[in-house]
């Protein structure tokens, strides 16, 4: 039997759109976008911090702490997870008041859980799981370039984080996740994968960065929706030497003996800044058939500005605001109907993507590392 949810929901197509961790560095940021058109309800811990943001922008602040057994009441027309759910109760009240749904916070394991949580729930309203990098763009980026070239047999991702930028604590969580080994799926086969491993450099918007493996959930969503053999994320950082740090820290296995939550403040200090703001830039590459394309996406506002503007695509979504229907069920964003007319929206919103359309030599990010993305 499956447990209800003791929080309650209800659909309200007029009511405010639901941001759990509303005034963190990212939920606030994906409030002020959402507001612009829709009013918005911010929740966290401690609402007296959100209030001033949320006066600011016509809406409401208040508790729902996910760790308090004390249940939450709302009237809303959708929710954004922007924060840990890890006993998935804003999900389970999400799918019992058929309220359309996204959640952008999920790490694979906790992201295969609630996959399986929906599957037998049988939601026929929209649930999207957009926890690939940086709200989903990754994802939705690797399928408008399989789109494009008719399939994608390899999606190879490179990530180059800025440590000037600013981060919240959730944003570095995948720093928790350096000690555990994850599967995926290289030429067809699964194995798995050491984080921090397998290292190679990669040009992102023409600057060469040393990238290595890292645990994200598309590497375990590509293969099942896109049909992808290899699907490969790594990251690497605008500082060199952090990133020789970090590699050198996983060759001590420090990652592994410092896995427990004594050591989760040490962990996520390494990346958690509380800096005036960088620029957030990924490179994806897409192969089929014997011919590739390149992708560089910038975003001169920051990594939490881009996983906001993940988390406002998706919400378009499940809202069928984006010129598609809304999905029923869950969904990840690569499955999206129409993803190139997705990522096109992207510039809108702040955001420059950029397509190298003349690789027909079976791209990949190893194979010309100091060279990003060209003008389409």
């Amino acid at each position: 039997m499956i447990t209800q949810s003791t929080d309650e929901l209800r659909l309200d197509p007029s009511g405010p759109v639901l941001v759990t961790g509303g005034y963190g560095t990212v939920g606030a940021e994906i409030a002020r976008m959402v507001a612009v058109d829709t009013p918005v309800l911010l929740t966290g811990r401690s609402p007296d911090r959100g209030r001033a943001l949320a006066d600011a922008l016509g809406g409401e602040a208040r508790a729902w702490d996910l760790a308090d057994p004390v249940r939450f009441r709302a009237d809303v027309r959708a929710v954004i997870s922007s924060v840990n759910d890890p006993d998935d109760r804003v999900l389970r009240a999400a799918l019992s008041a058929g309220v359309p749904y996204v959640d952008i916070t999920r790490w694979t394991s906790r992201l295969q859980r609630a996959a399986v949580l929906a599957a037998l729930l049988r939601p026929d309203s929209p649930v999207l799981f957009s926890s690939a990098w940086m709200g989903g763009v990754s994802s939705l980026v690797a399928a408008a370039l399989a789109t494009d070239l008719g399939g994608a047999e390899r999606v190879e991702i490179a990530v180059r984080w800025d440590t000037a930028d600013r981060a919240g604590a959730d944003s570095v969580a995948f720093m928790d996740r350096l000690g555990v080994d994850f599967e995926v799926v290289d030429d067809g086969t699964r194995r798995f994968a050491s984080p921090l491993t397998e290292a190679r450099t990669v040009g992102i918007g023409g600057t060469p960065v040393r990238v290595a493996r890292i645990d994200t959930p598309e590497q375990f969503t590509l293969p099942l929706t896109l049909g992808t053999t290899t699907a490969a994320t790594r990251i690497g950082f605008s500082s060199p030497a952090t990133t020789r740090a970090l590699l050198a820290l996983r060759s001590t296995g420090f990652f592994r003996w410092a896995a427990g939550e004594r050591w989760t403040p040490l962990r996520r200090a390494v990346l958690h800044s509380p800096g005036d703001g960088g620029t957030a830039r990924l490179r994806v590459d897409v192969s089929h058939a014997g011919r590739g394309r390149t992708a560089t996406v910038t975003d001169p506002r920051g990594q939490h500005h881009l996983t906001a503007v993940g988390a406002v695509l998706g919400l378009r979504r499940v809202l069928g605001t984006d010129g598609s229907s809304a999905p029923q069920g869950p969904v990840f964003p690569e499955q999206h109907p129409a993803p190139a007319r997705a990522v096109e929206s992207l510039a809108a919103l702040g955001v420059e993507f950029v397509v190298d359309r003349g690789s027909d030599r079976g791209a990949g990010p190893g194979s010309d590392p100091a060279r990003g993305g060209a003008a389409a």
